[in-house]
């Protein structure tokens, strides 16, 4: 058997130790069992050399110690691939439910707040109302500041591909696109309440 594959064996009988470490940090099983299996692909993938160094220098306690490190900067770092993989979509879910729940199903079952079923439908706010002002704004300006306008903003160019398509500057195009912007704003400004 090669070092690496001992020192891989190592590891993986020693998973006791790992969950251990990631206990300190939080008592849900699913994440400490989430952060301890990420660890082991972190070993595998991560330069053998190193980790034979590591082993070579400390022994086991050194492989652990390491580990733990990682583990600790898994669970606490908002910045770790743990964090992304994992974390981030369900924080983003857990507000969701947080603010609407339901804990009680047609059926009469309680079900607890985080729950799929508890996710919120999605809040779609069009102001469409809104878009026909800015419309019948536009009818009324010079044609070609519309047509830019709405080749920008309506059919989703950049300046750089609306420079490539119809070959303005792109600077007469931001000139143009930030006029007509000023001048929405302008006769709008009492029609459309401001974010304030």
């Amino acid at each position: 058997m090669k070092k690496i594959d001992k020192i891989y064996k190592l590891i993986a009988d020693n998973r006791d130790r790992f969950v251990k470490v990631a206990s300190r940090y939080t008592e849900d099983k699913n994440v400490i069992d989430e952060v301890v299996q990420e660890q082991y692909i972190y070993f595998t993938q991560m330069n053998k050399d190193t980790l034979t160094d590591i082993y070579e220098k400390d022994g086991l306690e050194g492989i652990v110690k390491y580990g733990a490190v990682a583990i600790r900067r898994a669970l606490t770092s908002t910045r770790s691939n743990y964090y992304y993989k994992y974390r981030k979509y369900y924080t983003k879910i857990d507000t969701f439910t947080s603010v609407i729940t339901y804990d009680i199903l047609e059926s009469g079952e309680v079900i607890p707040s985080k729950h799929l079923y508890n996710l919120p439908n999605e809040i779609v706010d069009y102001k469409w109302t809104n878009l026909d002002k800015i419309d019948k704004a536009l009818d009324d300006m010079y044609w070609y500041d519309k047509k830019v306008f709405e080749l920008y903003y309506y059919k989703g160019h950049t300046l750089d591909t609306l420079a490539k398509q119809t070959g303005i500057s792109r600077n007469s195009l931001f000139t143009t696109i930030k006029k007509v912007r000023t001048m929405l704003k302008e006769i709008l400004k009492d029609e459309i309440p401001s974010k304030e």
